[in-house]
Order: structure tokens, then sequence, then C-alpha cells
């Protein structure tokens, strides 16, 4: 899976199951109408029980600049200070927002289906903010890359 590579998002929630977040490269649009992304999150997670009992998630995808913001939020660091190192806000969801993100999806979950020890989220956009940010974060290889939009 290595040699898959992808673009880098920390995928947040936030409500009554509590504030989570994790970084996630699993993440990929499914359909533009209804607008829909695929999230992938492993049960074994941390976030997981506030990801499900919230059934809301944005997902932020990540500039270059955020590379040390996503191994924050990829270690065993506690949420509070996960939080703590970035600007947030939020659209209809109330999931935190990323400022600076290079665009955030904000999403209500339409379905779950597990596979193996990861469940798969069909996640519906209902808000969308972008930033402008030409340069996104890739990872690949197991290391960190920057691509540009031409």
């Amino acid at each position: 899976m290595a040699r898959l590579g992808a673009a880098v998002s920390i995928v947040t929630t936030d409500g009554p199951a509590g504030r989570a977040g994790f970084t996630a490269s699993a993440v990929c649009s499914v359909t533009d109408d209804p607008p829909t992304l695929l999230v992938c999150m492993n049960r074994a997670s941390s976030a997981h029980v506030s990801v499900a009992g919230n059934n809301v998630v944005c997902v932020n995808v990540l500039s270059t600049r955020q590379e040390r913001l996503s191994r924050l939020f990829g270690g065993k660091v506690p949420a509070r200070e996960r939080f703590a190192a970035a600007v947030w806000s939020t659209l209809a969801t109330g999931a935190p927002v990323l400022a600076d993100s290079a665009a955030a999806f904000d999403c209500e979950i339409a379905n779950v289906v597990t596979v193996g020890t990861h469940d798969v989220l069909f996640c519906r956009v209902v808000a969308l903010q972008s930033s402008g940010l030409t340069e996104n974060l890739i990872y690949l290889g197991r290391v960190y890359h920057s691509v540009r939009a031409f």
C-alpha cells in the first residue's frame, strides 16, 4: 500500500460523542450527485467512538505547510493537544474546520460499511470551504511530498 500515493487529510468530528480527529490518506470522491466522499477509518482509532457517535465529519485536505499537523493527528497525542496546535472554525455540521487547509468538506455520514479492520464511511458533503492554496501534501512511499496544482 506504500506504493499508492494519496492526498493527506485530517478528518475531524465534534458533537455529543466528543471532539476527535485523525490523519487519513484513504479518502476519495465517490460521486458529484449527491456530492459524496469515501473515508476509511481504522476501528481501533482513538477517534472511532466519537466519529460513530456524532455521525458527522469534516475532511480537511492539507497543504504542504501542514505536515507537522498531519504527524500530530497521526500520533498518540491527546485530542486536546492536537486541536490546540491549529486554528479551527465550523461550517454546517459543527465538525472542526482547519484554517488554511487546501479544502474542507463538511459532511454527514450517510452509510458505513465494515471491511476488515476498517469502517468505510460514505460522507455526504453539506458544506465546502476552499483556501486557494495550490501546494497539497501527498503521502507516498511512507514519506511526505508536495504537489502543486498546474
